[in-house]
């Protein structure tokens, strides 16, 4: 048995290897036949290797944390529109190359919203990438010769904090032209504190945010929050235990 153990590792079916043995246990006690048998053994490797597809794209999607929407807290902000949410989390918008735009004050619980709906999209089979505003500065450094490539590739793209910081006019040209790029062959969520008639002064240039409005808002869903920031809440959560 070691030595067929050894086999199926040495040919990258690991996931038999693990679980052969009592696999063999199983067959002789339920007399499982040999088509049974295999099955078996084809759905444990399956099984394995999803777990390492999915592992490797939760790590290469840079989330900051990880969070579902089960985690949320839906009723300490009742302007969250549940049902809409739950939608999203299915995914079907990325099948279908639509958008997201979470906005908000801070601490309303828009990155936890947006993490939840990329993690949901990683279930479902799609790669994601995660970056805030104050990301992109050390993008531009170390994917320098691929920079296009890096944020037009994912099937999702995940734009978490826009507003929070002012980008130089290179930086802004950079991110219309990945907006244009990926308008209409994949999904991009946006989330921010500023209101849609501030993206002027964000971009710093009314004209390069209304090339990207029009783009980004031809097939977006408008998530817009209000309400009380759950930052504030835990920081006063905690101070009532002390």
């Amino acid at each position: 048995m070691d030595e067929l153990i050894y086999k199926l590792k040495s040919i990258r079916l690991s996931g038999m290897g693990k679980t052969i043995e009592v696999r063999v246990q199983e067959a002789i006690a339920h007399e499982l036949s040999y088509p049974e048998f295999l099955h078996n053994l084809v759905e444990d490797e399956l099984a394995v290797r999803r777990d390492r597809l999915l592992n490797r794209r939760l790590k290469q999607a840079k989330f900051p944390y990880l969070k579902t929407i089960d985690d949320f807290d839906f009723g300490f902000n009742p302007s969250i529109n549940r049902a809409q949410i739950k939608q999203l989390a299915c995914a079907a918008f990325v099948t279908n190359h639509e958008n997201v735009l979470l906005l908000g004050p801070p601490g309303v619980g828009k990155t936890h919203l947006a993490v939840a709906m990329g993690m949901a999209a990683i279930h479902m089979g799609f790669n994601v990438l995660y970056r805030s505003i104050f990301d992109i500065a050390t993008d531009l450094i170390n994917q320098q010769d691929r920079i296009m490539d890096y944020f037009v590739k994912p099937q999702l793209l995940i734009l978490d904090e826009l507003g929070m910081k002012n980008l130089d006019r290179e930086t802004n040209e950079i991110l219309l032209e990945i907006i244009h790029r990926r308008y209409q062959t994949v999904s991009t969520i946006i989330a921010t504190n500023r209101p849609l008639e501030d993206w002027g002064v964000i971009f710093g240039d009314n004209a390069t945010a209304s090339a990207i409005l029009d783009r980004f808002l031809e097939k977006v869903h408008l998530i817009k929050i209000t309400g009380n920031s759950y930052r504030l809440k835990n920081l006063i959560n905690d101070e009532n235990k002390n």
